[in-house]
């Protein structure tokens, strides 16, 4: 990818992550007046056992070697999780491996399967730029049409800060987005080396504010799982549990599963799904 884009993607990531942290939750005294909220500089280089000089470097995104032990002492001076320590790896070491795998849409006779027999749990398989590829009907019927959707606007990143129909559905949206915009930063750490990232992430930050909010939180996550509260227009209150699964075999395809958290949920879907197979017969 373009150096100066990955570098810039580290430094912000640092910056995020620093901001997020308090001293007394890395066992430092808060001492002096505080111009920016979290961690100083050198409270991290101090918790990380290097110079104070080579972190305020990477963070600026000076294009510095740095060594596995220095980015492990930093991942845990900044409390990173392991996807969110991965993240940080590939920026650094810039370890885009997978650069020249194709987009692929394409699923199994099993998954097509599995989305005819999840019958009352609206399902979306989508692929590794978010585009929506795949749903059962149930997922028609809770969120879209995606059939009447062009195809260059099937994506759910666009969808979620572009339609207002999905923003009142949600009633948690806030959470709901920034699930799926976790899941679009591993991707986006991943595959570095393809420009549609950041022309997509452009034209969502001239198009949505939110967008640009949410994305600068740096959240990452390879499988989200966000329980959601839906409004829905016929069905009223509806509660899920959303699981994220990759789709096994040589694709990054993936299946956003929406399941009943509850009965009442349960039975709400059941007689939604009725309606409308009686209604296709």
């Amino acid at each position: 990818m373009n150096g100066d884009i990955r570098l810039k993607a580290l430094s912000d990531f640092l910056v995020t992550h620093r901001a997020k942290l308090q001293p007394h939750e890395v066992g430092l005294p808060s001492i002096g007046r505080r111009r920016t909220p979290g961690l100083r500089r050198e409270e991290v280089a101090q918790l990380a056992g290097i110079s104070t000089t080579w972190y305020t470097w990477l963070e600026q995104g000076r294009d510095i070697t740095v060594t596995t032990p220095v980015l492990t002492g930093i991942a845990s001076a900044l409390q990173l999780n392991e996807e969110e320590k991965k993240y940080l790896f590939m920026l650094a070491l810039d370890q885009n491996t997978l650069l020249d795998q194709e987009l692929s849409s394409t699923v199994s006779p099993g998954i097509k399967l599995i989305l005819q027999e999840l019958n009352y749990f609206p399902t979306i398989v989508s692929d590794r730029r978010c585009n929506i590829t795949h749903w059962n009907p149930a997922a028609l019927a809770v969120f879209l049409d995606f059939e009447k959707i062009p195809l260059e606007e099937r994506n759910m990143i666009w969808l979620l800060f572009t339609r207002r129909e999905l923003k009142a559905l949600a009633v948690n949206w806030g959470e709901f987005s920034r699930g799926f915009l976790s899941l679009f930063r591993s991707y986006y750490g991943k595959y570095m080396g393809d420009s549609w990232y950041n022309t997509f992430i452009k034209k969502m930050e001239a198009k949505n504010a939110e967008f640009t909010s949410y994305w600068h939180h740096n959240d990452v996550s390879s499988s989200p799982e966000v329980f959601i509260e839906f409004r829905h227009a016929k069905a009223g209150k509806m509660l899920f549990d959303l699981s994220s699964l990759d789709v096994k075999g040589e694709t990054d395809l993936r299946c956003s599963i929406f399941t009943p958290s509850d009965d009442e949920t349960n039975i709400k879907m059941r007689k939604m799904m009725k309606r409308i197979n009686e209604m296709n017969r």
